[in-house]
């Protein structure tokens, strides 16, 4: 379901005389906040792949924790870039390669007996590339002998068109650093130490990548996965950087147009903030009060992955963004612009953006202090779901904000993304 918009001409763009920036070095900006962004995520992915090759030249218990620590890292300037996926076409063709989710692990390697051995809706459920150098795809047999990036791109990826068969991206990688996650929405296992995030998440031996001491079985093969997942990744992150160069598809898409660049910005703020993040990544999870709705639910490092999304929304409205290296790009801004036509909409639009941004933090500080985010939205946890409520609440409010934000600045009919979960809840019990 989508939310439509309408409000007035392109004549009435043109004409008002209301910007106290012009549009074009907003929407350039905007674009040069994207290069650096995907920028990092690039830099930090890289670090990543440097992590887990370590980790498979050595396995031990602290090489794979270096390669964990390093896909947390990579998460953090990855998740504030996804305010740029719904208004560019060219971002949201490429995204499901690089953050699909949720997964269906039994395609990629073992899992528990708990996980059962067969699904309704799909075929490939239980397929164990990593255990089954011959496979039977569409009908078809397949030579898996070797794991290639053709493999696991052009016959596994989204197999018989089902999104739940994930076979690239930053999720297929945090699944073989953490293996399943099987504590739910219980508590975390006895004797485990550290942080919430550190007890409850997946525990995958470091010993499943070491040929010569092999645990789970095909070792050889799951680093073999691993590797080229992981070099997957880099390469797809540096085929977005290209896109916003200055000479790039997607810079030039909304360069050429400022008219269209602002709607692109103002449909990814809406989109992300509702129908996607609000409805199909919270609300839903809530409803079901189900620990596999959760983003990154191997790690449980959902709280985290939420949290950026709303800085990266921040970034895109403030026209600023802080560097993994700590330095600061800034550019002219979409709050600049609602300022001259309306300071009190923009005083309005940021203090809702404050709003969700607290709301995110007292859900990450009680990830990282009490428990994780899917005890948070398990059945009779009261306190945590509030938490969890509060979130979805500001991000609803926010939308409203970015919603009277497109009528001022009279951008025509713009399209956000809606959610069952937000706008026909009896649907998502059907």
């Amino acid at each position: 379901m989508r939310k439509l918009l309408a409000a007035g001409s392109l004549a009435a763009l043109l004409s008002a005389n209301v910007w106290a920036v012009e549009p074009k070095s907003v929407v350039t900006g905007y674009a040069d906040l994207a290069l650096a962004q995907y920028e990092d995520a690039l830099s930090t992915a890289r670090q990543l792949q440097q992590a887990v090759g370590e980790l498979l030249a050595k396995p031990s218990a602290q090489t794979l924790a270096a390669a964990r620590s390093a896909w947390l890292a990579s998460r953090v300037p990855y998740q504030q870039t996804e305010a740029y996926r719904f208004g560019n076409p060219i971002v949201d063709d490429w995204e499901g390669r690089v953050n699909a989710w949720p997964l269906d692990e039994g395609m990629i390697d073992y899992v528990d007996a708990s996980y059962g051995t067969e699904s309704d809706v799909n075929a490939y459920y239980v397929v164990n590339v990593i255990a089954n150098p011959k496979l039977s795809v569409g009908g078809k047999d397949v030579d898996a002998t070797r794991i290639t990036s053709e493999l696991l791109r052009e016959v596994l990826h989204e197999a018989d068109g089902n999104e739940a068969n994930v076979a690239t991206g930053y999720h297929a990688v945090e699944f073989l650093l953490w293996g399943q996650d099987l504590n739910g929405s219980g508590p975390a296992p006895e004797g485990r130490t550290g942080t919430p995030q550190e007890r409850h998440a997946g525990d995958r031996p470091h010993t499943d990548f070491d040929i010569n001491n092999c645990t789970g079985g095909n070792c050889d093969r799951r680093a073999e996965y691993l590797q080229v997942v992981t070099d997957m990744l880099v390469e797809d992150l540096q085929e977005m950087v290209d896109h916003w160069k200055p000479d790039g598809e997607a810079r030039q898409s909304v360069q050429e147009d400022p008219r269209a660049g602002l709607i692109a910005m103002l449909t990814g703020l809406g989109s992300l903030s509702y129908g996607e993040l609000a409805g199909e990544r919270i609300k839903l999870g809530l409803m079901l009060h189900d620990p596999e709705e959760e983003h990154d639910c191997f790690s449980d490092n959902t709280h985290n992955s939420h949290y950026y999304n709303q800085v990266g929304m921040m970034n895109v409205y403030l026209g600023e963004y802080k560097r993994v290296d700590g330095s600061s790009v800034q550019g002219d801004s979409l709050s600049a612009l609602v300022q001259k036509a309306d300071p009190a909409l923009d005083k309005e639009m940021r203090a809702r953006m404050d709003d969700t941004l607290n709301a995110m933090q007292a859900m990450k500080t009680r990830a990282e202090t009490i428990e994780t985010y899917d005890q948070m939205i398990g059945q009779g946890n009261a306190e945590g779901n509030a938490v969890v409520q509060a979130v979805i609440d500001a991000l609803v409010a926010q939308t409203r904000s970015i919603e009277r934000v497109i009528a001022k600045l009279d951008l025509g009919t713009v399209e956000l993304e809606g959610s069952d979960s937000l706008d026909n809840p009896n649907a998502v019990f059907q």
